[in-house]
C-alpha cells in the first residue's frame, strides 16, 4: 500500500509529512524516556525482518492482485507502539530513498497509513482491549486478525481520501473505495494470521518481551541473543531467498488504481515538485524496484516488478536488495536508537 507521488498534491503531501514528523518526534521522546539499551538491537533486527517481509508479496486468489505484510501491528505488539512507529518510519524511508518503493512526496502519507494507523490506532484501540493483559492463544490470534483488518481498512480508506482530496488524479471516489476496501480486507486477514503466528512463536520463546512491550517498560532481563539470532536468520532467508518467490501480481493499491483508471479520463502528468522529486529519487535509488539498475525500465511506479514478469523472479538483484535493504534498515534503526539514548544520558 505504498503510495506514489502521482496520487498526491504538494499541499496534501506536505501536510502529511508534517503530521508524520510530529508523530515521529513524540514517539522518539517516548523511546528516549524508556531508557532501555536492550530495546535498540531488537528494534534493529525487527526492522530488518519487516523490510525483508514486505518484499514477499502473496497472491490473492481469484483477483489478479497481491498483498504483503505491513508489519506495523506486529512491531507494536513486540516493541510497543512508539518504538514500532520509529521502526516502520525507518523501513519506509530506506525503501523510498534507495529502492524507489513509494514516492518521496508520499513518504509522509505512507508513514501515516502504514505506521500511525496500525501502531498508534489499531494496536491500542483494537488489539489491546481484545487481547487483554494475558491473552490465550485463540484470543491473541483473534485480536491480531481483527486489529490487522481494521488497521488496513483504515489505511485503505486514508489512501482513497488523500488521493481524492489531492484532486490531481482522475480516480473517482466511490469506485476507488469499492475496490480498495475489499482487497485490503483479504490482505488484512492474511497479515493478521501471520502476525498471530509470529507473536505465538515469540511468546513461547520469550514471553517476558511481550509483557514488557504491553506495559511500555524496560525490555526483559532474559537473554535476548537467541531471539536476535533467530530474527537475523529469518531476515536473511526472507530477503535473500523468499523474496525471489514473491507474487509478481500488482499489490492491492496498484491493482485498484489500474482498474479505476481504465474507465477514468487520463490527466496530464504532474510537473514541478513531482518531477523534481522523481528525478531526485532516481538518482538516489541503488536498486530501484529491488532489482539491479539494468532493470530500471521494467520497474513499476511503486517500485515493484510488473505483473507480466515471470514467476518465480529469482534474480541476484532481488536477493541483493533483500540483504542490503535489511542491513541498511538495521543500521538506521540502531543509529537512531543509540542517538536517542545518548540524548537521554545527557539530559
Amino acid at each position: 500500500m505504498h503510495m506514489a507521488d502521482a496520487l498526491l498534491s504538494p499541499g496534501v503531501g506536505i501536510a502529511l509529512w508534517a503530521a508524520s514528523a510530529v508523530t515521529l518526534g513524540v514517539a522518539s521522546r517516548r523511546i528516549r524516556d524508556r531508557a532501555d539499551d536492550r530495546l535498540v538491537p531488537l528494534m534493529g533486527m525487527l526492522g530488518a525482518f519487516v523490510f525483508a517481509a514486505q518484499m514477499v508479496n502473496f497472491a490473492i486468489p481469484g483477483t489478479g492482485s497481491s498483498g504483503h505484510l505491513g508489519g506495523g501491528l506486529l512491531l507494536a505488539i513486540l516493541l510497543g507502539p512508539h518504538a514500532a512507529f520509529v521502526v516502520v518510519a525507518s523501513v519506509l524511508t530506506v525503501q523510498a530513498l534507495f529502492f524507489a518503493d513509494g514516492g518521496l512526496l508520499a513518504l509522509g502519507a505512507n508513514l501515516f497509513n502504514l505506521g500511525v494507523l496500525p501502531c498508534l490506532v489499531a494496536y491500542p484501540l483494537i488489539y489491546r482491549p481484545l487481547a487483554g493483559p494475558a491473552p490465550s492463544r485463540r484470543r491473541g490470534a483473534f485480536a491480531a486478525i481483527v486489529a490487522a483488518v481494521i488497521g488496513l481498512q483504515l489505511g485503505a480508506l486514508a489512501v482513497v481520501l488523500q488521493t481524492t482530496l489531492s484532486g490531481i488524479s482522475s480516480l473517482p471516489l466511490e469506485p476507488f473505495l469499492m475496490l480498495m476496501l475489499p482487497i485490503h480486507l483479504a490482505i488484512g486477514i492474511v497479515e493478521g494470521l501471520a502476525t498471530a503466528a509470529i507473536v505465538l512463536f515469540v511468546r513461547r520463546s520469550g514471553p517476558e518481551l511481550l509483557d514488557r512491550a504491553a506495559l511500555g517498560a524496560r525490555a526483559a532481563a532474559a537473554p535476548m541473543r537467541p531471539l536476535l539470532t533467530t530474527l537475523a536468520v529469518a531476515a536473511l532467508f526472507t530477503g535473500g531467498v523468499l523474496a525471489g518467490f514473491a507474487s509478481t501480481q500488482p499489490d492491492g493499491l496498484e491493482w485498484s488504481v489500474q482498474r479505476v483508471a481504465a474507465s477514468a479520463p487520463p490527466r496530464a502528468a504532474p510537473q514541478g515538485l513531482h518531477a523534481r522529486l522523481a528525478s531526485l529519487q532516481q538518482r538516489l535509488a541503488w536498486l530501484p524496484g529491488y532489482a539491479l539498475p539494468a532493470g530500471r525500465d521494467d520497474v513499476t511506479p511503486a517500485g515493484r516488478q510488473p505483473a507480466s514478469a515471470a514467476w518465480p523472479a529469482v534474480e541476484p538483484g532481488t536477493s541483493l536488495a533483500g540483504v542490503v535493504g535489511g542491513a541498511v534498515t538495521l543500521a538506521l534503526v540502531m543509529a537512531v536508537g543509540f542517538m536517542l539514548r545518548r540524548r537521554h544520558s545527557r539530559a
